[in-house]
């Protein structure tokens, strides 16, 4: 994993946390969480205020996701708002970050200045034990404390004033003029300072969370679609007149699916041929089933050549893998017809002809479950679904890590926002 850290593909466009003021901040976060403090003296951080390096320190990568649900974030800076999420268990941590960050700007700017926010993304379960416990969750609430109590000095100084304003005799007491001015040079003017998070509650609709092997959610008015290990716990029994239910291994059905509710973009020579996404799949496959040789073959320069070449020496091991002939097979007749048929296809390879709507509110957990079932694209993989990259990597052979890293860092790094137009028509994003 050092290869991946040192590009950067892995822990980065994190947020060097360094100055001693927002260390104590963080240290006095951490003690409201019942954790101890950092002895770092510079650290990273994520959207959500997770470190890497104060992962390591404490040896929990889950220090700020213990149970896997009710996610705890740090806020030191508005400047957080433009980082990734690089640790969580649901795919929409990152856009619940930024709902938040986008309802509450002006309070999290004035609060920030002289204070850190922190504290839990609550929903209605505290562990997740079934499948029935993700489906109970409709919404989140951000439950929101302050490292120096900022928050609850402002609460202080707001009931203050109001019983200035209600009570006649109220101005006549010292002491408590006396706080209100001590409070004051704490919080500044609570009139023009807004210092109190006044949108708190967000929906919590579809979604991917890392349990029981990977778990889809979709929402489709009230009826919801789940797609998951069919050994999960509650697999068909949770909900069965509300929730739809398909096996993960069912390729056919899900294809059907995302059709049928208009979640992916059917294979036509208009987008296909201007993204080049088809073929940029199978060269990926050719290169997946290169990693599975032995000895593996040169790869230090993958071109039109190379590729020719591999298909001539390794022709049998591509029609084994079979996904390659398929994907010739679907351009040529793009090609010659603009279309294609999909009955014309094995419906378990589908997934390799299509990509999410663009524009489709569910198109980056639709690419994600795409990539999830074409694994061999490793680009793919790791735009829309880290988690599973990361652990394909570690079995990837050394030299084809090291080509992994190469390819990743010479394209997708370089524009990653062009990168993704071009390939599955997604405009600009937070990722």
């Amino acid at each position: 994993m050092n290869r991946l850290l040192e590009a950067e593909l892995i822990y980065g466009r994190l947020l060097t946390i360094r100055e001693p003021h927002l260390i104590a901040r963080y240290n006095k976060a951490l003690k409201g969480f019942g954790l101890p403090e950092t002895k770092l003296a510079e650290f990273d951080i994520d959207i959500t205020g997770f470190s890497p390096q104060v992962a390591t320190e404490f040896g929990d990568p889950d220090y700020l996701d213990p149970q896997k649900v009710n996610r705890r974030f740090i806020i030191l800076t508005p400047e957080q708002n433009d980082l990734p999420v690089v640790h969580t268990s649901f795919s929409n941590t990152a856009g619940l970050m930024h709902e938040f960050f986008a309802a509450n700007a002006r309070a999290i700017h004035a609060i920030t200045l002289k204070d850190a926010l922190y504290g839990e993304i609550e929903d209605s379960v505290a562990e997740v034990k079934t499948l029935e416990d993700l489906l109970s969750i409709n919404e989140v609430k951000f439950r929101v404390l302050s490292a120096e109590d900022l928050l609850g000095k402002a609460g202080e100084l707001r009931q203050l004033c109001d019983q200035l304003l209600t009570s006649q005799d109220a101005w006549r007491g010292d002491t408590m003029l006396n706080r209100m001015v001590e409070l004051s040079r704490q919080t500044g003017d609570i009139r023009q300072n807004t210092l109190v998070p006044d949108k708190v509650i967000f929906r919590h609709d579809a979604f991917w969370a890392d349990h029981f092997s990977g778990v889809f959610v979709f929402t489709d008015d009230k009826q919801a679609t789940v797609i998951c290990d069919p050994e999960a716990p509650g697999f068909r029994r949770s909900r069965p007149w509300q929730v739809s239910y398909i096996s993960i291994k069912d390729r056919a059905q899900i294809f059907d699916f995302l059709a049928r509710t208009g979640r992916i973009e059917l294979p036509r020579a208009s987008w296909v041929e201007a993204s080049g996404l088809l073929a940029h799949r199978a060269e990926m496959v050719l290169l997946s089933v290169a990693a599975a040789q032995l000895p593996l073959p040169d790869l230090s320069r993958v071109d039109v050549v190379w590729q020719q070449t591999f298909q001539h020496t390794h022709g049998r091991a591509i029609a084994e893998h079979g996904v390659y002939p398929f994907l010739q097979e679907a351009m040529r007749m793009l090609a010659r017809s603009g279309t294609l048929s999909l009955a014309d296809f094995d419906p378990r390879l589908r997934h390799w002809l299509v990509r999410a709507q663009p524009g489709h509110a569910d198109q980056w957990l639709t690419n994600r479950l795409i990539a999830h079932l074409t694994p061999e694209d490793f680009v793919s993989r790791f735009v829309f679904d880290k988690q599973g990259f990361y652990r394909d990597y570690q079995s990837y052979p050394s030299p084809y890590g090291d080509y992994v890293v190469s390819r990743l860092t010479q394209t997708y790094l370089q524009d990653k926002a062009q990168f993704r137009r071009r390939l599955y028509g997604i405009g600009d994003d937070h990722a």
